[in-house]
């Protein structure tokens, strides 16, 4: 048995280790404690059930593929982020093999609700960063972000585009940022 202080942290990290060495079929308390090297009982201490456990995992994936430098250079204009979210799809998708896809097939039906709950709740942060990238980008024509083609809207746009790459596995950026080129900067 494990020696010192665990934390929350230390367990989703292992948790994590365990999805991209053997899949979500390896989350289980009992395993989650084992690779911790602790009892059963102290995974309880931080999560109340195996459902509380994976709805916790499933967050700190997203949160790891999609955490940002604290330079955010990536945030400055709008072809930088998008070629930064697809470099993290790209990285996610090799780190956590049919994790964009799959993920929920692990979980039971309530489980299932919590993890599109917290999988919408990264895209709206997303499509938040994203839209005011679009804001803050100093390239973009003046005229081309008005009514009806909003930053919001756009960035919807860019961002459904993104997931449907995301399904394909389909990681090259190129027709996104002609679309961004075209639409946003020269207009031709």
């Amino acid at each position: 048995m494990r020696t010192g202080t665990l934390s929350k942290q230390d367990i989703l990290k292992v948790s994590r280790r365990l999805i991209r060495q053997q899949g979500w079929p390896a989350i289980t308390v009992r395993s989650v404690a084992a690779a911790c090297g602790v009892s059963v009982g102290s995974i309880y201490n931080y999560f109340d059930s195996k459902a509380a456990l994976v709805e916790e995992t499933v967050e700190s994936v997203w949160h790891e593929i999609f955490h940002h430098s604290p330079d955010e250079r990536e945030f400055q204009d709008t072809q930088a982020c998008v070629i930064w979210l697809y470099e993290r799809m790209a990285l996610g998708s090799r780190q956590y093999p049919d994790f964009f896809t799959l993920h929920s097939s692990g979980l039971t039906q309530d489980q299932k609700a919590e993890g599109k709950r917290r999988m919408q709740q990264t895209w709206q942060h997303i499509l938040k960063e994203l839209a005011l990238v679009l804001k803050r980008d100093e390239k973009i024509r003046p005229e081309a972000l008005t009514a009806p083609l909003s930053a919001e809207s756009f960035a919807d746009i860019l961002f459904s585009l993104m997931l449907s790459a995301l399904l394909r596995q389909d990681f090259d950026p190129s027709p996104v940022l002609e679309i961004i080129r075209r639409t946003l900067y020269d207009g031709s």
